[in-house]
């Protein structure tokens, strides 16, 4: 036999060539698809990834006549400020005061509008009430401060209700006990229409053969409510919350400092309110960027022990 007929044929792998032409011919086949994705990763990238790299000057004492690459480094000397600086501080307390009464108060509040809803045995009526609860998340907050201060001024309707019960009027917004009570209100209106939006889909996907099932062996709504529904919608509860945790930080910039004034300011400060002040008044361009820097830094490490002690009491985790 050959000598050439005893070796093996060598099978030659597919050009480059024809693989990047099937891959634009993906591409093109796909085009729409990618023009409908193109204006979301233009905004991730402009507003989310690209900024990432602006981060560096939290580490240097940064100067815009020099620029990011001429400014002194100085490592971590802003990252101790944010320690030794006591108006930083009381920020920090306000902005976890005010997030922890925002998810005791705010973070139920859909998951209890979402049962009610599923209660509502008429259609018609249900999605009537949902398209109310749903307007108020499309106005912005510049339009629902707006309202509430029609409500809450000295001559506003509130005061009006209060005076005709023999009761004095009260400047709520001078009042800086009242500070956070009137922004938790505010996001309750604002939001838990919307966030319904969620919990009502979680609902949808219960069986109801359970429902049907305790209904004949007697259990009546709020035993349903308990042992079969808040159960079923256990895992998507724990996954927003999670996810709650890790913006935990966040108190709601825009409708914060639309509310500010000289009298709750003590308490109504944040610290993106904070990190506004410094990095754009003051121009403290640096140590606006470590505060800010830290924050992310504080939600990422939450959301990795939350998600942790959840998987350890056998729940299911965000990942």
């Amino acid at each position: 036999m050959p000598k050439e007929a005893m070796e093996p044929l060598e099978v030659k792998p597919a050009s480059r060539v024809n693989i990047h032409r099937s891959l634009r011919t993906k591409l093109w086949h796909e085009r729409y698809l990618f023009i409908l994705l193109l204006p979301g990763l233009i905004y991730f990238l402009a507003f989310k990834i690209i900024p990432i790299f602006g981060n560096v000057i939290a580490f240097q004492d940064y100067n815009p006549f020099k620029g990011i690459w001429a400014s002194d480094f100085i490592g971590l000397d802003n990252f101790k400020r944010i320690f030794e600086d006591s108006e930083v501080l009381r920020v920090l307390r306000n902005t976890l005061y005010i997030s922890f009464m925002q998810i005791v108060f705010v973070f139920p509040a859909p998951i209890i509008l979402a049962i009610m809803l599923n209660e509502v045995a008429h259609e018609k009526i249900k999605r009537i009430i949902q398209s109310i609860v749903y307007l108020p998340h499309f106005f912005s907050w510049v339009v629902i401060i707006s309202i509430a201060m029609i409500f809450l001024e000295p001559e506003g309707l509130i005061n009006q209700v209060l005076q005709s019960l023999g009761f004095n009027w009260v400047s709520f917004m001078s009042k800086s006990e009242l500070f956070v009570p009137i922004v938790i209100v505010e996001l309750i209106w604002k939001e838990t229409g919307w966030s319904t939006i969620i919990f009502l889909a979680a609902l949808a996907s219960i069986n109801h053969e359970l429902l049907e099932a305790a209904t004949i062996d007697g259990a009546n709504r709020w035993k349903r409510i308990r042992h079969i529904i808040l159960p079923s919608i256990g895992g998507t509860i724990t996954i927003l919350l999670i996810m709650r945790l890790g913006s935990v930080l966040d108190s709601g910039f825009e409708q914060i400092f639309l509310m500010l004034n000289p009298f709750n300011k003590e308490i109504g400060d944040v610290l993106d309110t904070f990190v506004y002040e410094k990095g754009i008044k003051q121009s403290d361009f640096s140590f606006s960027t470590a505060v800010g820097l830290f924050k992310g830094i504080v939600g990422f490490v939450l959301v990795l022990g939350a998600n942790k002690i959840v998987k350890k009491f056998g729940h299911e985790g965000l990942f």
